[in-house]
Parts: C-alpha cells; structure tokens; sequence
C-alpha cells in the first residue's frame, strides 16, 4: 500500500521539514485501510507496515514514537496512530489518523451491538455466548502470563501485583490502585532504559526546534474540545453522562494495550455501576476481538447499551480522546525531557498493577462462563492455541464460534 506522495525512503537524519508534505486525504485512506483489516495481535505490525511503506517517517522516529506514546496513560497503538498523523501534518493529520483508524470498528461494533441487544432474549443467544466467553478467558489468561513475564521482574513488582490483585478482588476503587502503583513505581522502581514493552528504542529524542504558534493553537482547540464534551457529559445528569465521564476518567489514568485497560473498565462499568452483567461485558470483549481496529472498541459495546448511538459514539470519543490530546502534547514537550526515569518507574508500577488486575478478571469472567466441562475445554483450547501456536485471536473466535454452534446443535454445550 502506497498512498503517499513520496516514494523514498525518509534517512534517518532527514528534517521534517525537507520531506514531501503527505495529503490529508492519503492519511485517511491509509488509516481506514488498516482500520478495516488490523485485527488482534497483527495490529501493531500493520500501524508499522503503513508508516514503512509510505516513506513517511525513519525507522528512528517511529521507534521514538513508540517509546514515548508508552509513557503517559492511553492504549499504545491509538496514541502511536495519532503520533504518526501530527509528525506528518500536525493535529489535522492526528485528527484524520486516528478516525480513520477507528471509525470502521465503532461502525462495525455499533451495528454489532445492536443486534446483540435486540437479539438478547432469544432461547439461543446466551447459550452461543457462553462459548465466546470461554474463549476470552483462555486468551486473556494467556494475556495475563505474558505480562507477568514482562512486568513483574522484581520483589517490588510482584507486590505490587499481589496488592492490585487483593484491592480488586475486595472492591477497592479501581483507580485509586492504580495510581497508588504509578506512585510506588515512581517512588521506589528504577527500569533499565534500554526496555521498551514494544520492542523499540526506548531512548527519547532531545531536540530544542521551537514549536509553532499554529500547531500550539491547534493542540489548545483539542484540548477545548475534550473539555467541552466532558462539561456536555456532566451536564447530562444521566447514565450516558455518567457512562462518559467514567470512560474520560479511565482514558486519563490507565496505561497500555486495550487488554490492560480492560480490568478498570470492568470494575466501574460491571462492579461499581451495575450497566452490564458480567456475561454481557464478557461478550463485548468477544465481540471487539472479532471486528478489526482498537481492543478498546467495546466502550461502543457499552454505550450502545445505555444510551444506543449517541451513547457509543460519546462512550467511544470519551475512552480515547484524552490520550489523544496527551499524545499531542507530549510529542512536542516529553521529547524535550532529558531524565525520564521516575515516568519509567511510574509507568513499571502501573504495568506490574495490571498483572493482577487481569487476574482479578480471569477469576470474575470464568466464574461465569465456566460452568460445564465443555466450556473450560474450549478455554483451554484458546489458551494452547494462542500461546503455543501462535493463532490470530480473530481466528481462534471464528473458529471456536463455529465449533461451538456444532456443539449446541448436538446438544452437548
């Protein structure tokens, strides 16, 4: 794919400002492309094909990005889209790339979602999903593992882990644990500086370039907009504006994939709120695991349920737009920064936190969903599929709905 208007490669070294300007309208279409093919693990890879085959940035600065968009809350490949789109034009371009990125899930997930609600009292609807559900367990568990091997490398970490684990499971505030271990981990973990949970260049570039007067004025207009929204929010008075508020609350404070973010959106939508069952939460994971885009996508999934379209759409631009204006921001200020090392001890608190807080999730979901011999097959199942061999979740819930739909048929599930 090449829908740049440059066709060499961008030296390392090359300024800015010497590079053939990208259209707006190339980075749209870009982005749409890989919102409507980009699924589960092979996300990451397509954000980064998109940028290496249109000649848009150097291998140096997309690993820059990818350190630094790990350094302030929000889910790493929205904030890496949004960091593409204002290196190439600013907040246009970080505006266009982002939306395109997500538009064709919140589509696909409203209109998913709306079958699922209208579909919800029909004899074999519950039955179908208990396959689903079991299948997220299996894969989040194998999530889980994986971040304990990364996160929890240290006494500190793995206390910090246990604790996150216990406050959960005993009803504390979701966010309140993770803030206390984003100031633990500033407090007491000193991370190497060459890890990065991406696989890039940890390393953050140090520049002096002054920043424009245009792209301040256009990072302020974003930050006027998501403050304006969140006042129409709590001017609602409403479950769809508390449901935003909730969702802005989240997209502040949590940090890294969609899986991570998970356990804090359970927590306020599920055990503090009372807006989805467990079982109806656990489907909306299924669900945003089988449409292309951003794990995060089953914020859509709850706001469609508590207020239809508008209740998605704000439930969506709620869960992803202060990372957004983050990620503006901190583009053109974190860069600057020379010691980093108390936001990378920060930011090793929060990642050992949330090993625990997936746990909490595994235990509350598969309390649920498995029930029957049949159902922690198939969650075993999508465990050895995904972690020994290596299956795009998309896959394992294609394949695993249409296995279980054969199972029901013979009367088995």
């Amino acid at each position: 794919m090449n829908t740049s208007a440059s066709t060499a490669a961008v030296p390392a070294s090359e300024p800015p400002s010497s590079r053939p300007q990208v259209s707006l309208w190339a980075i749209l279409v870009a982005y749409l492309e890989v919102g409507l093919t980009a699924f589960g693990m092979a996300i990451l890879q397509k954000l980064k094909a998109v940028v290496s085959s249109n000649h848009w940035l150097s291998d140096e600065e997309m690993n820059e990005g990818l350190a630094l968009v790990q350094l302030y809350p929000g889910p790493i490949m929205v904030d890496f889209t949004a960091y593409v789109g204002y290196k190439l034009r600013g907040v246009p371009g970080a505006i266009l790339a982002t939306t395109g990125f997500i538009l064709p899930s919140f589509v696909l997930m409203s209109v998913l979602s709306a079958l699922y609600f209208a579909a919800g009292s029909l004899p074999w609807v519950h039955p179908l999903f208990v396959g689903l559900e079991a299948l997220v367990v299996g894969i989040i568990f194998s999530v889980t593992l994986d971040f304990g091997v990364r996160n929890i490398q240290n006494r500190t970490q793995a206390v910090i882990a246990l604790f996150a684990f216990a406050g959960l499971l005993f009803s504390a505030n979701s966010i309140v644990i993770v803030l206390t271990a984003l100031v633990v981990g500033a407090w007491l973990l000193r991370p190497t500086a060459g890890a990065s949970r991406s696989g890039g260049a940890a390393k953050l570039p140090h520049v002096a370039t002054p920043i424009s007067r245009a792209r301040w004025t256009g990072i302020a207009a974003v930050i006027v907009a998501v403050l304006a929204v969140a006042g129409f929010a709590w001017s609602l008075g409403s479950d769809v504006g508390r449901l935003a508020l909730t969702m802005f609350k989240i997209g502040s404070v949590a940090f890294g994939s969609g899986f991570t973010i998970i356990p804090l959106v359970q927590a306020e939508v599920v055990d503090a709120n009372g807006w989805l069952t467990l079982s109806q939460f656990a489907d909306g994971i299924a669900l945003g695991q089988v449409t292309p885009g951003p794990i995060l996508i089953t914020a859509t999934f709850v706001g469609y349920k508590i207020g239809g379209v508008v209740g998605a759409a704000l439930a969506t631009f709620a869960i992803f737009s202060p990372s957004f204006a983050m990620t503006l921001i901190f583009t053109e200020v974190l860069t600057r920064a020379r010691n980093v090392q108390a936001v990378r001890g920060a930011l090793a608190g929060v990642m050992a936190s949330f090993v625990g807080l997936l746990a909490v999730v595994i235990l509350q979901i598969g309390g649920v969903a498995l029930t029957k011999p049949i159902a922690m097959a198939f969650a075993a199942a999508a465990f050895v599929a995904v972690r020994w061999f290596k299956l795009d979740i998309v896959w394992i819930f294609v394949g695993g709905l249409a296995l279980w739909s054969g199972i029901m048929a013979l009367g088995l599930a």
